[in-house]
């Protein structure tokens, strides 16, 4: 209505509604109609939107519903090799979409693990989209992915705690190379925000970001043998993942299985 042209848009649409079929149950249509609907909007974000993010590929919800760390990449990255094949098969670049696909991620306190969770997928990620793909833009190949400090780890006994296990979050994503991040106020698992306790999650993310020197350089903890086998490891296992969903014929049979809800639920069952 104002006259805007729409190759000026900027923003990001979830359009990720294969998580939501595994965890918290918010979809209207089957798998593969929303898969359908999901591409179309692909497609015209693509021929239309170009600065605009047609996919916000959100882990973190499977996370949240108890999905390990390593579930939470590979059911991620299984639901969006899903959704990068069938804007393939519609005609469209990967080269032209890929780079603005994103993904938005749950970060728990423990920092290594984590930190390894996050380079291992740069790693997947980077590989699917070149050697599967075919992708040739080095900008079709990043992982671009906003983290947050896992609700779930908080704990409405002496809140003031969650403060710094939020704390220890960020800066598990700052060292796990997050592009945005979010924190969550101390009093979230029985409250809505205070603008005092949001006024202080706010500024734990300023800290890390401008006082810590964590900025400072690309992937800070690269070379520590620990994290280097964490790394390894969680790749592995990622693939293992990967390749199993793979075996079921991809993401909609694998969820129409019941294959990702009954890996979520037994890890549910063991929390």
């Amino acid at each position: 209505k104002q006259g805007t042209p729409l190759s000026a848009l900027s923003g990001t649409l979830a359009n990720d509604l294969f998580c939501e079929y595994v965890s918290r149950g918010c979809y209207i249509f089957p798998p593969g109609p929303s898969l359908r609907l999901q591409t179309d909007v692909l497609e015209y974000c693509t021929k239309h939107l170009p600065k605009f993010y047609p996919y916000n590929i959100r882990g973190i919800i499977m996370r949240e519903a108890a999905a390990s760390m390593v579930q939470e990449i590979a059911f991620s990255f299984a639901n969006a090799i899903a959704y990068v094949q069938a804007g393939i098969e519609r005609g469209l670049s990967v080269d032209d979409f890929g780079p603005r696909i994103s993904f938005f991620f749950a970060t728990g306190s423990e920092i290594f693990e984590e930190v390894a969770k996050y380079r291992a997928a740069r790693r997947i990620w980077a590989r699917t989209m070149k050697e599967r793909f075919g992708a040739r833009k080095p900008q079709a190949m990043l992982l671009r992915f906003t983290a947050t400090a896992r609700g779930s780890i908080y704990e409405p006994v002496e809140p003031e705690n969650n403060l710094i296990r939020g704390a220890y979050a960020v800066l598990a994503s700052a060292l796990g190379g997050a592009q945005g991040m979010l924190h969550p106020a101390l009093d979230e698992p029985f409250a809505i925000p205070t603008e005092h306790t949001a006024h202080l999650a706010l500024r734990t993310q300023q800290i890390c970001a401008y006082e810590t020197g964590v900025t400072k350089t690309v992937d800070p903890l690269g070379g520590s043998y620990y994290v280097e086998a964490l790394t390894n490891n969680i790749e592995d296992e990622i693939v293992k993942i990967l390749k199993e969903i793979e075996d079921h014929g991809g993401a909609v049979k694998a969820i129409e299985k019941g294959y990702m809800q009954r890996r979520i639920a037994i890890e549910a069952y063991k929390v």
